[in-house]
């Protein structure tokens, strides 16, 4: 079911591409002073400028400092203009940088010990290594119908990120379910030396812009 859903999404990269670049111009001003930029993020976390015709490795912004500087500045998109196609905004002074995304603009690569605490880990997001990280909690991992897996995510990006298909892949490994097996979300997860009960209502606060 992970790897369908990750076929899925690879399908959708470019599928809004030329009827979205038609509606705006990189670094148009709109008005006095204001740039505005548009970028994607897809199912992976890798970020690209949104008119990049190749999304690939090669074409992601890779420096990890300015991946930190993007994605602490994004937020859902406030503001009047482009909220529909490009629903989170990163703002820096007075650049609009608009954001749209396959999933969801946070995405969950790597986990990571707890330098401060090695009784902790943390998952690592879009790529930014330890400079962009949350508390890992096994405990709150949820599985969609569609087979993505989630984990909660800072309120500033809608409390919800998408975990990346390979680690979702390895977590997987770990699940319990209930009698009708994968058809179904876990009930729970073995990870390191304990069994964790999952918990999954903390996602009916989340803020989502297309179906899980």
């Amino acid at each position: 079911m992970l790897i369908k859903s990750t076929f899925r999404c690879l399908k959708n990269i470019n599928s809004n591409f030329y009827r979205l670049a038609s509606t705006y111009v990189q670094g148009q001003s709109p008005e006095p002073k204001i740039r505005e930029y548009f970028y994607f993020v897809n199912h992976e976390g890798m970020l690209f400028l949104d008119d990049a015709r190749m999304k690939n490795f090669t074409s992601c912004f890779k420096d990890k400092k300015f991946l930190e500087f993007f994605f602490k500045r994004l937020k859902i998109n406030d503001t009047n203009r482009y909220t529909e196609d490009f629903p989170y905004l990163s703002l820096c002074g007075r650049e609009r940088n608009f954001v749209r995304c396959d999933d969801l603009p946070i995405v969950f690569t790597h986990i990571l010990p707890d330098k401060k605490d090695p009784t902790k880990e943390l998952l690592t997001y879009n790529y930014a290594s330890d400079l962009l990280t949350v508390d890992f909690e096994p405990d709150k991992i949820f599985m969609a119908p569609s087979g993505k897996v989630y984990h909660p995510a800072p309120a500033r990006y809608g409390n919800i990120g998408l975990i990346r298909s390979k680690l979702a892949i390895e977590l997987s490994k770990n699940f319990e379910f209930k009698t009708n097996g994968e058809e179904e979300a876990p009930k729970a997860i073995n990870w390191g030396d304990k069994k964790y009960d999952i918990d999954d209502s903390w996602v009916s606060k989340a803020v989502v812009f297309k179906p899980l």
